[in-house]
């Protein structure tokens, strides 16, 4: 296994550039703030970014608690990856997350100021001390009623053209950690109404949504929609789908906690 360090001091942009220097490098693994992430997934490990200290952050970060780090270690071994990057602000902090893990010694060191200019580095960390930002490489995060961080971008959608094609999503989660004073939690409506529609109009039986809002708990989500459908299906089934669709969109593409989908048929429509 390849280790490919990616080092930068605190906020200076480094997870915001993590993919692109993982797709550069052929290394499809990344390791930062505690989690192993593939691709868009995160694959395990809890993020730094849900604890409510700065000194356990460190610490989940550099996979002290031994249950922690143990999870990462059964799943890398399970993927057995061929290479794998891991984000530190040092070189200490790398050798410490490879130790924790069970790591082959590292073979490569890439500086953030290879792949940054000092005025975009100078632009992120001015983020990091004003608005207290933090960015995680993944374009959607595990925000359960456990995650105690906030989401503070809205994601940007781009339609497909075809209704039954997937949306594609371009972002990336910013989120402030709770030991940050600032921000709270926020999502723009839009984002969770435009999944919804798509999802819900690619079950064939729905010809129109004629109402949806929805109503955000402590604990999570809970969508609302009124639809029409066609006539000479039958109803519960139906709408079991429509639930399910709209349901596991918004778990991939938004990763929240979805109480409910709540699904009214107003109308039939003969076609």
């Amino acid at each position: 296994m390849r280790v490919v360090a990616f080092v930068g001091s605190s906020g200076t942009g480094k997870s915001y550039r993590a993919m692109w220097v993982a797709r550069e490098n052929d290394i499809d693994y990344i390791i930062d703030d505690g989690l192993l992430i593939k691709g868009n997934r995160v694959l395990s490990g809890s993020s730094a970014k849900r604890e409510s200290t700065k000194l356990a952050s460190v610490r989940r970060a550099l996979f002290i608690e031994p249950a922690h780090a143990w999870q990462v270690k059964q799943k890398i071994k399970s993927e057995n990856p061929s290479d794998i990057l891991i984000l530190g602000t040092s070189l200490n902090m790398i050798e410490a997350i490879i130790k924790a893990l069970d790591l082959p010694h590292l073979q490569e060191v890439i500086n953030i100021e290879t792949v940054a200019t000092q005025e975009e580095i100078k632009t992120a960390k001015n983020m990091r001390m004003q608005e207290g930002k933090h960015v995680i490489p993944v374009p959607t995060f595990e925000i359960k009623k456990d995650f105690s961080g906030y989401l503070l971008d809205p994601l940007k959608i781009f339609r497909p053209k075809h209704q039954d094609e997937d949306l594609f999503i371009l972002d990336k989660s910013v989120v402030r950690p709770t030991f940050s004073y600032m921000g709270e939690y926020t999502i723009s409506d839009n984002v969770i109404h435009t999944i919804c529609q798509h999802e819900a109009l690619k079950v064939d039986t729905v010809t129109r949504i004629n109402r949806l809002w929805t109503q955000s708990k402590v604990t999570g989500l809970i969508v609302n929609m009124v639809i029409t459908l066609k006539y000479g299906y039958t109803i519960v089934p139906e709408v079991k789908k429509i639930q399910k669709s709209v349901k596991e969109a918004l778990q991939q593409y938004t990763a929240l906690n979805v109480l409910y989908i709540n699904v009214t048929v107003k109308t039939l429509t003969v076609t």
